[in-house]
């Protein structure tokens, strides 16, 4: 359920180097988290009946490594590395004639005796997963030959999902029930089955055999996440940027400052649903909240709708 034309565009190409009897085309998911880029890689190596291989790029921090998991591989497997774009860059150039050439150049050996060896390799698939397409290298980017970007799922897919996971774990769900936790998952599935986890447990302890929307409404609050999925973190945000910075423009290393975040954590996590539903804005100058974001917040305007100012010492470089 969801990423239909994902799906769609995946199941030719499977069944295309199926009846070609060839390796599949190396392929590159990118979304935000949770979107189900594992998933979807685990159903292309099922499809293909080859097997499936998973790493990922923090992992692999020297060549050997990489070189490991490529030999092991046979003919037409499917190799997942997930957070592809944190790639060691020294592993990454040994990746590249692996993925045209299927061939291994290693250097056996220091200083006057090291020598170049050639190891051919199983034609093989690379599925790349990321949530940052733009810290790709081009010559790493252009050796996919599909890439596939995964979008936000709408409340109906979601409300599917939340339905089929109460049922696997055995608790009763209403259709409003369903939908009222669908709609504050964030677009996201991996969400919507923590949430639902979670209001499982308040329906459990207050004895409720069946989640209905007042039920889970009532959870939600308490959980804190709001009636359009947003949560205590996603209002600090916000509330940093209009509060504290007039609404914006605001430096993205001058917010993880504020919020004692990762700039990492506020760019993969934060940040993509936020834009995703009009609230954010990242212009030259830095993030600029919408009036969408400030109607939500119940504050008004600010007057001067670039009362906000970037960090001393931040460019829209750093954006």
């Amino acid at each position: 359920m969801g990423q239909e034309a994902a799906r769609k565009n995946l199941k030719t190409f499977v069944e295309a180097a199926k009846t070609r009897g060839e390796a599949l085309d190396h392929v590159l998911f990118v979304g935000p988290p949770g979107l189900g880029k594992t998933t979807l890689a685990q159903i292309v190596a099922r499809e293909l009946g080859v097997n499936f291989r998973s790493t990922s790029g923090p992992v692999i921090a020297k060549a050997g490594d990489l070189a490991a998991q490529l030999t092991a591989l046979e003919e037409r497997d499917v190799l997942f590395i997930d957070e592809i774009h944190r790639l060691n860059p020294a592993v990454e150039e040994i990746l590249y004639p692996a993925m045209e050439d299927f061939q291994l150049d290693l250097i056996i050996g220091q200083g006057p005796a090291a020598r170049s060896v050639k190891i051919d390799l199983a034609k093989f698939t690379l599925v790349g997963a990321t949530t940052r397409a733009g810290l790709l290298t081009t010559p790493l980017r252009d050796r996919f030959g599909i890439p596939i970007r995964l979008n936000f799922y709408t409340v109906p897919e979601l409300q599917h999902i939340v339905s089929r996971g109460a049922r696997v774990l055995g608790v009763g769900m209403s259709d409003d029930g369903a939908n009222e936790i669908a709609k504050r998952a964030r677009g996201t599935p991996r969400i919507a089955g923590r949430l639902l986890r979670r209001v499982r447990d308040f329906a459990i302890v207050d004895e409720e055999p069946t989640i209905t929307r007042a039920i889970a409404d009532r959870a939600l609050k308490l959980l804190e996440v709001d009636s359009i999925g947003l949560d205590q973190m996603d209002r600090r945000y916000l509330d940093a940027i209009a509060l504290s910075f007039g609404g914006g423009p605001v430096g993205i290393e001058t917010m993880a400052a504020a919020l004692s975040e990762p700039r990492d954590a506020i760019e993969d996590i934060i940040e993509p649903y936020l834009i995703q539903i009009g609230f954010l804005q990242r212009t030259p100058r830095g993030r600029l909240l919408t009036p969408h974001a400030f109607r939500h917040l119940g504050l008004a305007l600010p007057s001067r709708p670039d009362a906000g100012q970037l960090g001393m010492f931040e460019n829209s470089a750093d954006d």
